[in-house]
């Protein structure tokens, strides 16, 4: 049987805290094994129970969400985040992404919504909400003009995986697409990040959008 999906819940106010945990408690692929009600909070609850997500609010005492989603994937760089908030602010959103974040959604997501928005992030795919999507991958494609030759220190392959990566794919779904092993990808998307200097993941693929990958 597969493994549930361990998930944290980090929210200031208990009532949004109570109803995550309701949701998330009633499926059959995901286990609550925490809660936060503050930035700093999150930091000692993810260390104690080593979730595979956190959801987390932004606007939270003590350290806001965006910070505690930067100390959080750089101590523990297994653990994705998704962001599930009231602030839709363009600004805000890159923000998020740049400090670590996997999706980003809306408070009054759907149940769907926000379950399948874990699920991706488990996955290491990004996602975003349907009403914030659009609007992300148009902030990327405005950032500026690609270079002629992008990161010109990348192999053919890891040109290849960055694309993928660039467009959301999870590396198991690169492995398929590319039909290579998943340690090829693995392998690549380490190379990647070294010779972006990208922290992680999220910033790798900001830098690859702002440098035209994955709009195709």
């Amino acid at each position: 049987m597969t493994q549930p999906i361990r998930v944290v819940v980090a929210d200031d106010h208990q009532i949004v805290r109570d109803g995550l945990v309701a949701l998330l408690g009633a499926l059959d692929d995901t286990e609550v094994v925490g809660t936060a009600a503050d930035g700093r909070d999150v930091l000692h609850v993810v260390a104690e129970v080593a979730p595979d997500v956190v959801v987390m609010d932004i606007q939270m005492p003590e350290l806001d969400g965006i910070e505690a989603t930067r100390r959080v994937t750089a101590r523990h760089p297994g653990v994705r985040v998704v962001m599930l908030t009231m602030t839709e602010d363009d600004d805000t959103v890159l923000s998020a992404i740049r400090a670590g974040a996997s999706g980003y959604l809306l408070k009054g997501s759907g149940a769907e919504e926000v379950h399948g928005a874990i699920r991706a992030a488990h996955a290491g795919g990004m996602v975003f909400g349907a009403s914030l999507a659009g609007r992300v991958a148009g902030l990327f494609a405005g950032r500026r003009e690609p270079e002629q030759v992008a990161f010109p220190d990348l192999t053919d392959r890891e040109r290849g995986v960055l694309e993928l990566l660039a467009a959301g794919r999870s590396n198991d779904a690169i492995a398929r697409e590319l039909y290579v092993s998943s340690k090829t990808v693995r392998n690549a998307v380490s190379s990647i990040y070294a010779k972006l200097h990208a922290a992680g993941r999220a910033e790798a693929i900001i830098k690859a959008r702002e440098a035209g990958f994955g709009r195709s």
